[in-house]
This record gives structure tokens, C-alpha cells and sequence, in this order.
């Protein structure tokens, strides 16, 4: 005798795995990024007297992260975007190892960033630049592919020729591996270029630049600002955590939001706006994301590392639970991509050519267009 909710059951469970397997075609079918990468290794002085360049860096992570979400290859797919982040120069750092510390690897996760960079603290400082650039050379997992972008920026306010390691024997290091090597010095523009800060950066063929470090980052208020923060907190609402770190790393992605806010509105929609483009990528603890590249995910989490909602379904009922949240989220980032147009062509239309001449975003992001052109990237 067949029971009376076996139909009922099983049309369910049929519609689960055809909305499933359509998710896992779109994803198939979608043009793949071509095999290239940029990776942007920034080297902090935390020394005392850099307290107004941690609050730049902080302040404008997420305005870096959107120009470089824009870059293109030359068949028009996205290079994928690995940060890493160092800090040097400061006295609560062990001398022995040259007060430098690798706060992050290369990682493409964005949250990790934002976080180790909210608990950057300056102190003290014995500013050793060919020691830090040669130690990042040594510790990263650089790539070898001619086709990357491979940058260091370095930022600082003492001669560049502190320390046991030269910098020349670094940057020539530096060369061979195909990094760039840009120098920002924080202070006056020939300050800079008389304690060797350009010549650090001519040597890999990189940019020197100065840049006002007590700046603070000025940011427009748009029309579009709170319906992109409405957006954003629908968006955090299609994540979908597992395995042992995925609850952690939710709460996470809600404390970077509260930190980007802390500078202001303005600036958590820039947060936002990342969240909503490629370069934002959570594979290791959110499903949604991790069945692109592994369908067999949604099936092997342990249900104990999942979200309360999802205990106790079944297998069809998980993949169409995550199918759900997929096609939510995608409608989700097309409307903040939408309305970040309008945004971006209200701030061109109420700012100056010359307000990010002398801030930490702006000599980066100028620098970085300029060499990528080398690897075949464009804006």
C-alpha cells in the first residue's frame, strides 16, 4: 500500500533536485575566471607615530577591495584578489625577528583582513624596510605565473635604509620573483625621495608616492546609501553557515560590518558594495558558496555545524534550502551593483579631481592601474 504523502513527497523531492542541478549548470556555464591573480602584499609601519596611517588603512579597506573587484582580464573574466598584511616597526614586535610580524597570508578572505586590521595597535619603532620586504618575500606563498600582479606597498616614515638588510638586496629579490615593490612615504615628497624611499621603488619599476598620513578619509553621502545598507543586511541573510569555524566566522561578517560603520555610514556601504562583487568569497564556511566549486558539500556538512533552521532536513531539503538562498543572494548583489552605479556617479559629480591626491587609496589604486596594464588588466 503506497502512503498517502509519497506523491506529495516525492514531487518534492524531484523539484528539489531539478532546481538544484539548474543552479549547478548556471554555475558550470558561467564564463570561468581565467587563471589569474592579483596579489597585493601591504606592509604597515605600526610605529608610534603611524596611528593616523592605521586609521586610513582601516578606513578605506573597503574602497581599496571595490577598485580592485573592478579589474578585468583581457577576455573580460575577474582575476581573483589574495591580500596579505604586515605589520613592522613596532617595539611590541621581538627584536630577534626585526619588529615585524605577518598578520595574514595571502587570503581571499576579505573578513580575516578587516579583522587583523582592526587589531593593529602602534608602539614604539625600529623601522627595518629591506628586512620586512625581504621577509615577506620569503614567508608568501608569491606565485610564479608571469600572468599575475604581484605588488608589495610599504609604508613608512623613516629612511628606508634601517636594518641589517639592505634594501637594495631585497628589492633585487623582489625583482627576480617579478614583485613590484611601491613606497609610500608619509610626509613631505622630497623627505621622502632624499631617505632613499624612490630609489626603493625605481629599482622593481614600482611608484613612490607621498601621502598625508594624519588625512582623514572624507566620504560622500548619497541618495542611495541607506536603501544599499538595507540591502546589505537582506544580503547577510543568505549566508549559510558549516563546518567548525562557520558560526565564528558569521559573527565574524557581522563585526566587520560594525567596524566598517564605525567610520561612518558611507563607509559600510563601500563594505557593502564589496560584499556584492567576486572578490568577496566565503567558501569555507558558508554553503552557498562552497557548492559552486563542490555540490557534494550541502550532502557530507556535519549537521551539528549547521544553522538551527537546517537541522533535521533531509538531503533534498538541504540542497533546495541552499538553492533558495543562492538565487536570493544573486538578486540581491545585481540590486546593489544597480544602485552603486547611481552612487558612484554622485560622488563624481559632487568631488574634486584632487580630494584622494594625497590618501592611502588613492596613491595605491593609482599605482596598481599603471602596472596592471603589464599583465593585460584593465578598468
Amino acid at each position: 500500500m503506497i502512503p498517502n504523502n509519497f506523491f506529495q513527497k516525492s514531487t518534492y523531492a524531484f523539484m528539489a533536485m531539478v532546481a538544484f542541478s539548474l543552479m549547478s549548470f548556471r554555475i558550470g556555464t558561467e564564463k570561468p575566471a581565467k587563471e589569474q591573480n592579483i596579489q597585493l602584499a601591504l606592509l604597515l609601519d605600526t610605529s608610534n607615530s603611524m596611528d593616523g596611517l592605521i586609521e586610513q588603512a582601516k578606513s578605506q579597506l573597503w574602497k581599496i577591495v571595490n577598485e580592485l573587484a573592478a579589474a578585468k582580464c583581457d577576455d573580460g573574466s575577474r582575476p581573483a584578489i589574495k591580500i596579505a598584511l604586515y605589520e613592522y616597526g613596532n617595539d611590541g614586535l621581538p627584536g630577534r625577528e626585526g619588529h615585524i610580524r605577518m598578520v595574514s597570508g595571502f587570503t581571499t578572505d576579505l573578513d580575516l583582513i578587516s579583522e587583523k586590521l582592526f587589531s593593529l595597535r602602534t608602539n614604539g619603532g625600529n623601522e627595518y624596510c629591506g628586512q620586512v620586504i625581504h621577509t615577506s618575500l620569503q614567508q608568501l606563498n608569491w606565485s610564479v605565473s608571469s600572468n599575475d600582479l604581484k605588488v608589495i606597498f610599504i609604508t613608512g616614515n623613516e629612511p628606508f635604509t634601517q636594518g641589517s638588510v639592505s634594501y637594495r638586496t631585497a628589492n633585487s629579490n623582489a625583482k627576480k620573483k617579478g614583485v613590484v615593490v611601491n613606497t609610500i612615504y608619509c610626509g613631505d615628497f622630497n623627505e621622502g625621495i632624499n631617505t632613499n624611499w624612490k630609489d626603493g621603488a625605481d629599482m622593481t619599476g614600482g611608484s613612490y608616492m607621498s601621502i598625508e598620513q594624519n588625512q582623514k578619509t572624507v566620504y560622500i553621502s548619497t541618495p542611495y546609501d541607506d536603501k544599499i545598507s538595507e540591502c546589505n543586511e537582506r544580503l547577510n541573510r543568505t549566508y549559510v553557515y558549516y563546518g567548525t569555524q562557520g558560526q565564528s566566522k558569521k559573527e565574524s561578517q557581522t563585526r566587520q560590518d560594525s567596524n566598517a560603520d564605525s567610520y561612518g555610514k558611507a563607509n559600510k556601504v563601500e563594505r557593502a558594495v564589496s560584499k556584492s562583487s567576486h572578490a568577496y568569497e566565503n567558501s569555507s564556511w558558508d554553503l552557498v558558496d562552497a557548492s559552486k566549486s563542490n555540490d557534494k558539500i550541502i550532502v557530507e556538512a556535519d549537521e551539528e555545524s549547521l544553522p538551527k533552521e537546517m537541522k533535521g532536513m533531509t538531503v533534498e531539503k538541504r540542497k533546495a534550502y541552499v538553492v533558495q538562498k543562492a538565487e536570493e543572494r544573486k538578486v540581491i548583489q545585481n540590486e546593489i551593483q544597480t544602485l552603486n552605479k547611481k552612487r558612484l556617479e554622485f560622488i563624481k559629480t559632487n568631488t574634486t579631481k584632487e580630494s584622494n591626491d594625497t590618501s592611502l587609496d588613492g596613491a595605491m589604486m593609482r599605482s596598481i592601474k599603471v602596472q596592471a596594464k603589464s599583465k593585460k588588466l584593465n578598468w
